[in-house]
């Protein structure tokens, strides 16, 4: 009689935390985060189901992360754009360590489709 082994897939942590690092790049060199949720997107069906919770919130956080910078871009022709873009930098800066913290505990993202923090 022989055993069956269940493959989920290869552990692409690794990746995730490649990309919650080129996000938190992006606030410099935008075209980072473009990257990062492009490698998301790739890794997200072959990953195990604790490291795919991550992977939806990095997808999230890139095209929430984009509202705020487009709604940002337009107020800031009044100025309180300024204090949106402001935001987006802080909230992006804390989702991502918040992310890495759960991915290097090897734990599920424990909210992968909330709006903040």
């Amino acid at each position: 009689m022989s055993e069956v082994v269940i493959n989920e897939g290869p552990s692409t942590e690794g990746t995730a935390k490649i990309v919650y690092i080129l996000y938190m790049v992006g606030i410099f060199f935008g075209i980072t985060g473009i990257i990062g949720v492009v490698m998301a997107y790739i890794n997200k069906d072959d990953a195990p189901e604790w490291l795919r919770t991550h992977y939806q919130f990095q997808i999230r956080t890139f095209w929430i992360g984009a509202l705020y910078i487009i709604l940002g871009s337009i107020l800031s022709i009044i100025l309180v754009g300024w204090l949106v873009l402001l935001f987006w930098v802080i909230w992006l800066i804390v989702r991502c360590v918040k992310g890495m913290k759960s991915l290097d505990a090897k734990t599920a993202h424990p909210d992968p489709t909330g709006w903040f923090f």
